[in-house]
């Protein structure tokens, strides 16, 4: 996948597609996805874990965030330690 090129639409349409699920790679694919995606669109992934986070597994939160600033998801209105 060249990050540099990715469908934004499609990516969150997925995304959102699988959340809630209680399988565990079904989570850790979205960790994955958001992990990866934040090394190119910090602000994106940041936006979509603030927007869906009630909807997340902590473990796609905990690995998708595990790149963005640590002290970001601090001041947030929901606190989540990385």
């Amino acid at each position: 996948m060249r990050k540099d090129k990715m469908n934004v639409e499609l990516l969150d349409k997925i995304l959102k597609n699988n959340l809630g699920s209680s399988e565990f790679f079904i989570n850790k694919v979205i960790s994955w996805a958001l992990r990866d995606y934040s090394k190119i669109n910090p602000n994106w992934v940041r936006d979509f874990i603030e927007a869906h986070h009630t909807e997340m597994a902590t473990l796609s939160i905990k690995e998708g965030s595990k790149y963005l600033q640590k002290n970001y998801f601090a001041c947030s209105k929901w606190f989540f330690s990385i």
